[in-house]
C-alpha cells in the first residue's frame, strides 16, 4: 500500500505508531476527506474490491465510496501502521425496525489494541463514527461528532433456540435526545469472498437502494455534517438545527457534488436514478 499517499490524501500528519489516538485521529481525518458516495453505480460501473482498484480511485483519483471500499481503504492503512485489526460483517439498521431484518451488507472493522476491542467503521454514510468506539461497554461514548454507544441484544429478545446464535450488537448513534439504531452485527468476519457477494448485490440487485438513490457525504472539521440525498442537500451544524434546500437541475448537481464533496464530473454528467425527478418543484 502506497501509505504515505493515503495519509496526505486524509490530511494526516500526525504520529504513526499503532495507538488509540493515532485511530481516532485517521477515523475523523479519513471521514473529512474522503466522502462517502455511490456514484459509480448511478453510472453503470462495477465496483471493483481488489486492493489496487480501491486505492486507485480513493487515493489517487481523489474520488469516495461505499462501506465496501471505504472500510477496505481504512483496514490496510491501519494493517500498515501495525494495527491488528479484521473486516466485521455487519445489517445497517438506520430508519429500520428491529423486527425488519435487512441484508448483511455492511463491513465494519474490528480492532484489537491494548487489551481492548474497538469498532471503527468508515462507511456508514452520514453516520459513520468520527473516533473508534470501544466495543465492551455499552456506556455513551463521545466523538467529534455525536455521541455513540454498543447495546448488546438480551438473551429473552431471541427465540427459543437463542443459546445456539451469537448475541447481536447494535451500534446507535444520539440524534438530539433520540438514540438511533446504526447497525447491528455479531462479531463475525467477513472474509473476502463475503465482501464480494455483499458487493454485487449492493451495486448490482435492482432492489438495492444503492440503484436508487443518490447518496453522499461528509463530515465537517465543526462537529457538523453535510449529506445530499437524490436532490436534497443537507447541512448539519454542531449545535443548531439542519438546513435543507432541494437543488434544481442536474448542473446544480455536479456543482455541489465538487463544492461540498469535492467530487468533479465532466459537465453534462447524468446519473440513472428515477429519485432525480426534475421536472418536480
Amino acid at each position: 500500500m502506497d501509505l504515505d499517499a493515503y495519509l496526505r490524501r486524509v490530511s494526516y500528519d500526525g504520529p504513526r505508531a499503532p495507538t488509540l489516538s493515532t485511530l481516532h485521529a485517521l477515523c475523523a481525518a479519513h471521514l473529512k476527506a474522503i466522502p462517502f458516495e455511490n456514484l459509480d453505480v448511478l453510472l453503470g460501473r462495477a465496483i471493483d474490491l481488489s486492493e489496487e482498484a480501491v486505492e486507485r480511485k480513493l487515493v489517487h483519483g481523489g474520488r469516495g465510496g461505499y462501506c465496501f471500499e471505504q472500510n477496505t481503504l481504512l483496514l490496510r492503512a491501519l494493517t500498515a501502521l501495525g494495527f491488528a485489526a479484521r473486516p466485521i460483517s455487519a445489517r445497517v439498521r438506520v430508519q429500520r425496525p428491529r423486527d425488519f431484518t435487512p441484508p448483511r451488507t455492511h463491513v465494519l472493522l474490528r480492532v484489537d489494541l491494548e487489551g481492548e476491542r474497538w469498532l471503527a467503521d468508515v462507511g456508514v454514510g452520514g453516520l459513520s463514527p468520527t473516533a473508534a468506539l470501544r466495543l465492551d461497554t455499552d456506556e455513551e461514548q463521545a466523538t467529534p461528532h455525536e455521541p455513540r454507544r454498543i447495546l448488546r441484544e438480551a438473551r429473552e429478545a431471541r427465540g427459543p433456540h437463542e443459546d445456539q446464535a451469537p448475541k447481536r450488537l447494535f451500534h446507535q448513534a444520539k440524534l438530539g435526545d433520540e438514540w438511533v439504531d446504526v447497525c447491528e452485527f455479531t462479531l463475525e468476519e467477513m472474509p473476502a469472498i463475503d465482501r464480494e457477494v455483499a458487493n454485487w448485490f449492493t451495486s448490482a440487485h435492482p432492489q438495492s437502494h444503492f440503484r436508487n438513490r443518490l447518496l453522499a457525504a461528509r463530515a465537517l472539521d465543526d462537529g457538523g455534517r453535510v449529506t445530499l440525498l437524490n436532490r436534497d442537500l443537507t447541512v448539519r451544524e454542531r449545535g443548531r438545527a439542519p438546513s435543507t434546500r432541494r437543488l434544481a437541475s442536474p448542473a446544480e448537481l455536479l456543482d455541489t457534488l465538487a463544492a461540498h464533496f469535492a467530487l468533479h464530473f465532466p459537465a453534462g454528467t447524468t446519473f440513472a436514478c428515477e429519485a432525480l425527478d426534475w421536472d418536480a418543484p
